[in-house]
């Protein structure tokens, strides 16, 4: 196992990285440190940036439209991008619907779908968990019933994330009830502009909708948008998933956040009490040891070796990490971490508290939104399992 980084690829990284710099609005980034609030624009505008340098689908072959990079050059990619202050890429489309059209949709499917992706010009969500399915997926209830050359489609999906800005939506629905649960679930794009669509967004603790619930009423789709054969979506849903969570773990996000521990913790005089500065050496620690087993993943594709199942485990030690920081924060900042007022999400706030200063005005938000990290894409004690049986045996 070789970690260390070739000539061609140092280069590379620092391409990326002067491209970056250089593409990146300066408002974005400063929003991205800081963890305000982004807006739909701001989202937005940074996907159509890379959209337009083929950038966007970072991950995807050639064949495709992608830049057709290795599994090294993705990484550096993604790392020079979360430190410099880009946004995330929203998922669901480029990370996730997209190699499952990619791998099951027919060349129509393809040449429809891949394009809007691509650029950024559409927005996807994914319509995977239900009120009574969530790590239990296999469960779900929505129904697609066959008529002619269309699904009629009712039933709900919720925790739907960013769905109030879907334009469209992919769906595990259930088209048969016979056999084992898994046997009838079929994959559908489901245009969210369609009658019968309807979004509610859900005010969580923090102030946010970041998730929605997503209801089907008798909506009408077209046949040509079920992906690979019908009932067999539990087998698509599975590809999606290994995507979504090596996504979740997002260690270059750790490491950028962990430098704004830093700041933090400085600015409020706690960074030289040795007790508080063991905690962040031990977050630190847990930081390099996430990055060395992303890049021993790596190190195996590159050297065409058969990698590890382990998309389970980069998510279970990601999602913790990303709780224990902004735990950290908000012990760094104190009593002053505790007020919550939404308008502080905004950049360019000044609050006229003591303590209101920009750094630690979304501490609250962030503590109360990283909750959820454990819980989605596949609970970490449901993924401990599957780790256990696909690793352990």
């Amino acid at each position: 196992m070789d970690l260390a980084f070739t000539p061609e690829e140092q280069a590379f990284r620092e391409e990326i990285r002067a491209w970056v710099h250089a593409s990146l609005p300066a408002d974005i980034s400063h929003k991205v440190h800081n963890a305000l609030r982004l807006s739909r624009d701001d989202m937005q505008r940074w996907a159509k940036i890379l959209g337009k340098k083929g950038w966007l689908g970072h991950g995807w072959p050639k064949q495709f439209g992608g830049p057709g990079w290795n599994a090294v050059q993705k990484h550096l990619f993604e790392e020079e991008c979360a430190l410099a202050g880009a946004p995330r890429v929203v998922p669901f489309g480029p990370v996730m619907v997209a190699p499952v059209i990619m791998a099951f949709g027919n060349a129509e499917q393809q040449k429809r779908f891949l394009p809007g992706i691509a650029s950024g010009d559409i927005w996807w969500s994914q319509g995977y968990s239900e009120p009574g399915s969530g790590s239990d997926l296999a469960s779900v209830k929505c129904r697609a019933e066959r008529q002619g050359d269309k699904y009629i489609v009712n039933g709900q999906k919720t925790w739907t994330t960013l769905g109030q800005y879907g334009e469209w939506i992919f769906c595990l629905v259930r088209t048969s009830t016979s056999g084992k649960p898994q046997t009838g679930i079929s994959f559908l794009l489901i245009d969210m502009k369609s009658p019968g669509v309807t979004v509610r967004p859900i005010k969580l603790l923090d102030g946010e909708s970041e998730v929605n619930e997503v209801w089907f009423d008798n909506v009408e789709v077209p046949a040509e948008n079920l992906i690979g054969e019908e009932n067999k979506g539990w087998t698509y849903a599975k590809h999606l998933l290994s995507h979504e969570r090596t996504n979740i773990a997002d260690v270059n996000r750790a490491k950028r956040e962990l430098e704004r521990l830093k700041r933090i913790a400085k600015a409020e005089n706690v960074y030289d009490d040795m007790r508080f500065r063991d905690e962040i050496a031990k977050l630190e620690v847990d930081v390099v040891a996430l990055e060395m087993l992303v890049l021993r993943v790596l190190s195996a594709e590159k050297s065409g070796k058969n990698s590890l199942d382990i998309a389970g485990l980069l998510k279970i030690r990601g999602s913790e990490i990303q709780q224990r920081y902004s735990e950290l924060m908000m012990l760094a900042a104190g009593p002053f971490s505790l007020p919550f007022i939404e308008e502080a999400m905004e950049a360019g706030w000044q609050g006229n508290f003591p303590g209101g200063v920009l750094a630690n005005a979304p501490l609250a938000s962030t503590y109360f939104n990283m909750r959820k990290t454990t819980i989605y894409g596949g609970s970490n004690e449901v993924q401990r399992n599957i780790v256990s049986q696909v690793v352990l045996g």
